[in-house]
């Protein structure tokens, strides 16, 4: 129960084409069988990032919510990666948690990437997702909120004094252009730094529809903010098992994170 084992798979994802990329998905996730517990896919994985999201979203039953179930029970993981889902009109990137059962839970990206007009044609998330998995609590994210700290910070309203951490692991699922790579990997350290917690960033490679390019450089980050692994610009995936005791030394031998700020996130 110490241990968790995260697949990343960073691939170049084909330009607005949901049956391709949903194949080429489901190969590399059927060769981790057995191997690994969880899959972390990029941001829209099944898409690529659109700001027209009226011809590509979908209802929470549909395909690519119900492959995500199919795979997972198939493959005994859990997997997760942000899609377009509509509801009642409005449009959302939302981050899907699947497990293996088909019980799911989601995060609605908060911060919407206004460079490009995604605050435009989406709506906001306003709730955080920690999920649970074999006594380890992970913090979902989507791109964009990789730039604003306070969204992933280490602290609860609720807490006491000195009192636990909130989670172990924070993800992150990207399409972060290769333009401002640098803001990738340096922020992806920060925030396994400021947190004293492992991290885990997933992008993607290729060029999109708007010929923006993407080097990838997926990430899997230490508590110190040292890199563990960095994919370089071509298809990967990569595997590794996380271990809590190394959280746990390094939290009791630097127990920064007990002098940290309190405070209440506003919705």
């Amino acid at each position: 129960m110490s241990t968790l084992t995260l697949s990343i798979i960073q691939t170049d994802l084909l330009w607005e084409d949901k049956a391709g990329n949903l194949k080429n998905l489901a190969a590399k996730i059927n060769a981790l069988k057995g191997k690994t517990e969880l899959v972390i896919l990029p941001e829209m994985f099944n898409t690529g990032f659109s700001v027209d999201p009226a011809p590509l979203a979908e209802k929470m039953d549909g395909s690519t919510v119900n492959w995500m179930k199919t795979i997972a029970a198939t493959n005994k993981v859990i997997l997760t990666g942000s899609l377009i889902i509509e509801e009642q009109g409005d449009y959302y990137n939302r981050l899907i948690w699947m497990l293996p059962d088909g019980q799911l839970g989601f995060y609605d990206k908060r911060h919407l990437f206004a460079f490009a007009g995604e605050d435009e044609k989406y709506s906001p998330g306003s709730k955080r997702l920690i999920a649970s998995v074999k006594g380890w609590r992970v913090h979902l994210l989507v791109c964009y909120d990789l730039r604003f700290p306070v969204w992933s910070r280490q602290s609860h309203p609720k807490e006491p004094e000195g009192g636990e951490l909130e989670y172990d692991l924070l993800v992150y699922v990207a399409n972060w252009p290769g333009l401002r790579s640098l803001a990738w990997k340096t922020l992806l350290q920060a925030r396994a730094i400021e947190n004293q917690s492992f991290v885990a960033g997933a992008n993607r490679i290729g060029r999109d529809g708007n010929d923006i390019l993407y080097e990838g450089d997926s990430m899997i980050i230490d508590p110190l903010g040292q890199i563990i692994y960095q994919a370089s610009a071509t298809e990967d995936v990569f595997t590794f098992t996380l271990d809590k005791e190394t959280l746990n030394q390094t939290r009791m031998k630097f127990p920064f994170w007990k002098d940290r700020d309190h405070f209440f996130i506003e919705p």
